[in-house]
């Protein structure tokens, strides 16, 4: 060895001699190998972390560990540096399936964290019963079942500090939880029942929601001084709010809703002077607007659905929640405004107001206000256009109330950030302004049950995020906006109860109105035959547009809050209001029109529709057999038309058809006597003179079907009943001739020779003279 090697060694001998002292110890060999055989009681399977994939990283962490490796360096592993004992296991989301589950021990004595959430466990991992310092435990996600094994409560009794076991299937009562050092406790999202367990002294978030939990909140509850978050919404709980809440100084975040607590708000509440979040909706408080509350911090209040009533004086509201961002007021009885300010001054990210019985003129939103809605009130008045001063609004609701007049110009391009309009039934009148521009965000704009007229402003087209368009119930005159059609995104359009003539004859084109699910252009003047190329283009209503990756309703989500699509239409015979669209729902109605011709047959191709209305038309023709293909089919209205030929038999198997009319047509032969068909009512059939069979009264004649009768033959049997009428209507009258021509004996020879055929007949009937007919009364 050199002597400038010797020399570099002598330098670094020391740095070497530090970094060994302080180098992480490696994993104890029976610790590695108690995981190996943890791991062993497992198998991977992805779909076993289902949940995760929205929330966490979902890999299989376990597949690589391994005895080469240092069990410190295994993904999910925590060691200690100093003695090298494993004290942390994170299996969160790590396709485990308990299908080989093993009750053996984990052999972890120094293990303080454990998280199995999303691990498809079924119980409790018997193994717990070991583990004597566990500080943090989460076994959420899973499908634990049953009531709590009696050995848990024992498990870690001096070290447990937070414990999650929430979304599971738990069951029974909770006994008082008494581990002394617990300040997390999340048990929500479970099936407990029972009384409302009184965590230990030492909590500070208390999750107990969504469960089954009943009687009243005890009093005990207040003696938890350190509490910051309590959580016991969506359960059974009743009775008053205790008024010892006040002495709970630190909460910040109360949480009662989706109860069946009642009374006042006890007034000791402005103690809690930390207050951020209060939520008591959906419960039966009775109480005035809480002005006294006065909580200089508090940013979201929600007193939706209770009986708050009474004025709310908004300066008193802004002085008492300065840094109020989200206010819920909806579904009360609050009456009007003890002051003619509005929003405008505040910071109101959110102002909710809708179902009450507010009045007045119309309360502008604050400048950063992202969700108004002051639906179904009795806001009268014009909109003013400093409604175009809130630039970040995101949804306006305005809807049932009794606003007038005509639209401020800047209403439909003054935010590129709006998704949702609705300005329904009011009073509103005049056009709809031409002025929407393109890279707007609109997704519904709701006019409906107004007044507006004139022509559809061509400027929609510039609306490509367009979902929900209706104008439904206004004065609306033009020609059906085929141009709609290059809407990428349009999925409802109502047009039902306007002015609109013409016909439905478009370009065939396959990119024309690609996701449209529900179609009502009912009431109106269209004319013409019924539109083959619109239906070709209805591809959602054929294929059903990636179904499974739906959501289940058209909610639009914003922040805290969100916005359910509602639609009025026509469903098996009554008009209702949907307060909520289901993705999947599809429907026509193309009634109270003038369509005339066939039923096109390419109608069957649409196999997810729902619901089908072309009622109150002058269509001719027969029912085409390919609405058997309809499966889906709820609803059928083909009434008051000039359909002919008979009830395809293919309409019997439609496994959903609740609702038929066929009524007031043409139709022909035996009405079918099997499945749904055997439910339906008179008022299904009738005024079709030529049917027959249950449930109408009129029989059928031995061996007639309906499949006996299409159009063609309908049409030759009339014929020839009409003939033979015509034959027996002649042979009547020349009879009735002759037995006149014979009472009075004139003329002579007509009189002979009907007595001659009298007495030819009676010879060759071989039947005595007084059986045959007289016309003469002999």
């Amino acid at each position: 060895m050199g002597r400038y090697q010797i020399l570099v060694l002598l330098i670094f001998l020391p740095f070497l001699h530090y970094s060994l002292l302080f180098a992480s110890p490696p994993c104890p060999p029976d610790q590695r190998d108690s995981l190996l055989h943890f791991k062993n009681s497992f198998v991977l399977d992805v779909n076993a972390s289902d949940y995760c994939r929205s929330y966490y990283p979902s890999y299989p962490k376990t597949k690589v560990w391994n005895k080469g490796v240092d069990c410190c360096l295994w993904d999910g592993i925590t060691c200690d540096n100093v003695t090298g004992n494993v004290i942390g296991l994170d299996l969160t989301c790590s396709w485990l399936d308990e299908a080989l589950y093993s009750n053996g021990s984990l052999l972890l004595p120094k293990l303080e964290v454990l998280l199995l959430r999303s691990c498809n466990l079924t119980r409790f991992p018997y193994f717990l019963n070991s583990l004597k310092g566990l500080k943090d435990l989460d076994l959420s996600f899973n499908m634990i079942s049953g009531e709590i094994p009696e050995w848990f409560w024992g498990i870690s009794h001096d070290t447990l500090e937070k414990l999650i076991i929430s979304h599971n299937l738990l069951n029974g009562s909770i006994r008082q939880l008494h581990w002394k050092r617990l300040f997390y406790i999340d048990l929500e999202n479970n099936l407990f029942q029972g009384q409302l367990p009184i965590p230990p002294p030492s909590t500070s978030s208390f999750y107990a929601s969504n469960n089954d939990f009943t009687g009243e909140i005890s009093s005990s509850i207040c003696q938890l001084s350190s509490l910051k978050v309590l959580d016991l919404s969506k359960n059974n709980l009743f009775g008053y709010m205790p008024p010892c809440f006040g002495d709970i100084t630190n909460l910040m975040n109360l949480d009662l809703s989706s109860n069946k607590i009642q009374g006042p708000l006890p007034r000791t509440l402005v103690k809690c002077t930390n207050l951020l979040v209060l939520l008591l909706s959906h419960n039966k408080f009775s109480d005035i607007f809480p002005h006294w509350l006065k909580v200089p911090q508090l940013y979201s209040l929600d007193l939706q659905f209770n009986n708050f009533h009474g004025r709310i004086n908004l300066t008193a509201l802004r002085l008492s929640f300065p840094a109020l961002a989200y206010l819920f007021l909806s579904n009360n009885n609050f009456i009007g405004w003890s002051s003619i300010e509005d929003f405008s001054n505040t910071s109101l990210s959110i102002i909710d107001l809708s179902n009450n019985n507010f009045g007045g003129p119309f309360l502008l939103p604050s400048p950063v206000t992202i969700y108004y809605s002051i639906a179904s009130n009795n806001f009268a008045g014009k909109i003013p256009s400093l409604i175009c001063n809130a630039t970040k609004v995101e949804m306006i609701n305005l809807s049932n109330n009794n606003l007038t007049g005509s639209l401020p110009p800047c209403i439909t391009n003054f935010s590129t950030h709006l998704y949702v309009l609705n300005l329904g039934s009011n009073n509103l009148e005049g056009t709809i302004p031409q002025s929407f521009s393109w890279g707007n965000s609109l997704m519904t704009l709701d006019l409906s049950k107004n007044r507006f007229e004139g022509k559809l402003p061509q400027s929609l087209e510039k609306c490509e995020f367009l979902e929900v368009l209706d104008l439904g119930d206004n004065r609306i005159k033009d020609t059906f906006p085929g141009w709609l059609g290059i809407l990428p995104q349009l999925k409802v359009l109502i047009l039902r109860s306007n002015h609109f003539k013409g016909s439905l004859d478009i370009p065939r084109r396959i990119d024309l109105f690609p996701k449209l699910t529900i179609l009502d252009l009912s009431s109106n003047n269209f004319g013409g035959p019924l539109p083959a190329n619109l239906i070709m283009n209805l591809k959602a209503m054929m294929n059903g547009n990636d179904e499974l990756e739906r959501p289940l309703y058209m909610t639009q989500s914003f922040e805290k809050s969100s916005y359910d699509n509602t639609v009025c239409m026509t469903m098996k015979g009554r008009e209702v209001r949907l307060v909520k669209i289901l993705t999947i729902f599809t429907s026509i109605d193309l009634s109270h029109n003038s369509f005339k011709g066939n039923i096109p047959g390419i109608i069957g191709d649409l196999h997810f529709l729902i619901g089908l209305n072309l009622s109150h038309n002058h269509l001719t023709g027969s029912i085409p057999l390919t609405l058997g293909n309809l499966t889906r089919l709820e609803w059928l209205d083909i009434s008051s038309n000039k359909l002919c030929g008979g009830i395809p038999e293919v309409l019997v198997d439609l496994p959903f058809l609740g609702y038929l009319n066929l009524s007031k047509n043409q139709l022909a032969g035996r009405i079918p006597q099997h499945n749904m068909f055997l439910t339906y009512e008179n008022n299904s059939f009738s005024e079709n003179p030529g049917l027959c069979g249950t449930p109408l009264s009129k029989e059928c004649s031995p061996g007639l079907s309906s499949s006996t009768f299409d159009c063609k033959g309908h049409g030759n049997w009339f014929k020839q009943n009409t003939v033979w009428i015509g034959y027996s209507s002649g042979f009547i009258i020349g009879i009735s001739i002759a037995y006149i021509a014979v009472e009075i004996g004139r003329p002579k020879w007509l009189a002979q020779g009907v007595r001659m055929l009298e007495r030819r007949a009676a010879k060759w009937m071989e039947k005595p003279m007084l059986k045959v007919i007289k016309f003469h009364g002999q």
